[in-house]
């Protein structure tokens, strides 16, 4: 899998991206909290992977935590992290499937990348892309050539495995 990079220079303000899901779906996006975490980290296993979970436990180490939340009520429907296997890394991410088409993922995707971009990175990496039109669409993100061959997940335990 490639991976993506973005200039966060040229990004959008996710302010109406949130404010819309809000209005529209009764959806929230907002930084995941520490007394949350067995719960976001258990759906990420339930909902993503065993290794997205521990992805997504790395951000609750971060300050701030690198982890946000999208929910209906108390209802989580999807997340997005960053710097959790490398720093300037987004990902991984998930909307549960009855809630894509919603704009859910673009929101976690543009709020994350705010983020990062807040916090005095210029350039954003997409690790090991799934959806590579998405990510043009929504942030303009580029395949970095190199990674096509190489990548930090080379030596991923699920990745090893899967070649034995």
């Amino acid at each position: 899998m490639a991976d993506m990079l973005v200039n966060l220079l040229q990004i959008k303000d996710y302010h109406t991206e949130l404010n819309s899901l809000q209005k529209e779906e009764g959806i929230e996006i907002f930084r995941a909290l520490a007394p949350d975490k067995y719960r976001i980290t258990k759906w990420v296993q339930e909902h993503s992977s065993i290794n997205a979970a521990g992805e997504c436990d790395v951000c609750f180490s971060n300050n701030p935590v690198s982890c946000f939340i999208a929910a209906k009520g108390s209802k989580i429907v999807g997340y997005a992290c960053y710097n959790a296997t490398a720093l300037d890394f987004f990902g991984p991410t998930k909307v549960l499937e009855e809630y894509q088409g919603k704009k859910i993922g673009k929101a976690l995707l543009l709020r994350s990348l705010n983020a990062m971009k807040d916090e005095g990175y210029v350039y954003a990496i997409i690790g090991g892309i799934g959806p590579a039109e998405f990510y043009e669409k929504c942030v303009n993100a580029v395949i970095i050539d190199s990674s096509k061959e190489h990548s930090i997940y080379d030596h991923f335990l699920a990745a090893i495995e899967s070649n034995e």
